[in-house]
């Protein structure tokens, strides 16, 4: 299993960046939001879904991630440079932490739940969950946890329930105005 942190301090693609983080508490949203701005990286990363290839980290670009207090999941949303939504990429996970240094994290689940603006929905990384139990990185009700907050994160958004798709675009620009960035949109 893989702890994994907001702040991405040893992501080698990335140049120069910015990161904030918040706590926020409110009826809506408990829990901490970070704001990842990269602005300088060696080269795009571009992912691939159905045969369409998508700039997902370049130039501009922000990373928004929700760690709502209390659940096995971890929200990305994924800004371009323009402000527009590129993905949301949900991260299961074990459980999620803090650093003394203030910076979120998590320890990765393997599964994913990527959406696209488009409203395409992908479950990614079951054989690496799968490969994680029989080796024994991830015991079976860690996995069975997995499993079961994956069909939860299908469920509502198939449901039209998942309400971090709107929640995103308003933490952003609260986020924007507190950091003193202008919006791009």
């Amino acid at each position: 299993m893989k702890r994994k942190f907001s702040d991405r301090a040893n992501w080698r693609r990335i140049l120069r960046k910015s990161f904030s983080c918040m706590s926020m508490d409110s009826d809506e949203f408990r829990g901490l939001v970070t704001f990842y701005r990269i602005h300088e990286l060696r080269e795009p990363l571009w992912k691939e879904y159905n045969g369409r290839r998508l700039c997902v980290a370049d130039r501009g670009y922000l990373w928004m991630q929700h760690f709502p207090r209390g659940e096995h999941f971890v929200v990305t949303t994924m800004f371009d440079d323009k402000g527009r939504v590129v993905q949301w990429y949900i991260d299961v996970c074990k459980t999620q932490g803090l650093t003394d240094q203030q910076v979120p994290w998590f320890d990765d689940l393997y599964l994913d739940v990527v959406v696209l603006p488009s409203g395409e929905v992908f479950l990614l990384d079951e054989d690496e969950l799968e490969e994680a139990v029989a080796i024994g990185d991830v015991t079976g009700k860690e996995a069975a946890m997995a499993r079961k907050t994956a069909g939860r994160l299908l469920s509502s958004i198939k449901g039209g329930r998942f309400r971090y798709f709107t929640m995103s675009l308003k933490h952003r620009k609260t986020l924007l105005e507190r950091t003193g960035e202008v919006s791009e949109s």
